[in-house]
């Protein structure tokens, strides 16, 4: 093999090289990306029924104007853990908490976050009174 030919063989496997790790550095961020997406959307669906637990009266199951964290998890419907005030999915893990008539969500989702070292993350607070909704990207 003559040396040209061998340095077209070293250029080319750089080449692939470089490719390949452009491909999944660009591959885990919109895995990132969607999971990000899907934690919001999801808690999003969450406060619209916190929402409507929190308008309900207590006759009927709801909150009668408070947070109530264990009961609202049962409104949820979905697989709440009352020890923990958790509930999860797929796209990661959901706790609740209540300080007066203010409801927070935080969700932690499946995929590395921003600093590629904890899962990314986000939170959600819901007044009870105004209904005001305020969603931050943590990482």
């Amino acid at each position: 093999m003559g040396y040209q030919q061998f340095l077209m063989l070293i250029l080319a496997l750089l080449i692939i090289g470089v490719a390949v790790s452009v491909g999944l550095d660009m591959f885990n961020q919109n895995s990132r990306n969607i999971n990000r997406q899907s934690i919001i959307s999801e808690m999003n669906i969450y406060a619209g029924v916190a929402n409507a637990f929190y308008k309900a009266p207590v006759s009927l199951g709801g909150g009668g104007r408070a947070w109530d964290v264990d009961r609202l998890g049962y409104w949820l419907g979905f697989n709440y853990d009352p020890t923990t005030g958790t509930t999860s999915s797929n796209n990661g893990i959901y706790t609740f908490s209540s300080s007066g008539d203010t409801l927070t969500i935080i969700g932690v989702g499946t995929e590395t976050g921003n600093n590629n070292s904890t899962n990314l993350q986000a939170s959600m607070t819901i007044q009870g009174t105004n209904c005001q909704i305020v969603t931050i990207i943590n990482n």
